[in-house]
């Protein structure tokens, strides 16, 4: 018998932190794809897990990270 592997996968994942001083994790390749915690210790767990439970309802598109950029808007 084969054993089963999973496939290797990287994905970016952006964190920020919301005017609360909650972080949160958005996985652009998945849609829908985020959570959120009071500290980084406590989200980098919850990424797995939510990576795990998109991957098992959807597929990730194919996206290579080029670059981050913050714009800043006047109003």
């Amino acid at each position: 018998m084969k054993n089963k592997t999973k496939s290797q996968r990287t994905f970016s994942v952006l964190i920020e932190q919301d005017e609360d001083g909650y972080y949160v994790a958005t996985i652009p390749a998945l849609k829908s794809c985020y959570t959120q915690a009071k500290t980084l210790e406590e989200l980098y767990p919850r990424i797995r897990e939510v990576v795990d439970l998109c991957l098992e309802v959807e597929e990730p598109i194919n996206m290579k990270f080029v670059a981050l950029q913050q714009l800043e808007m006047a109003g």
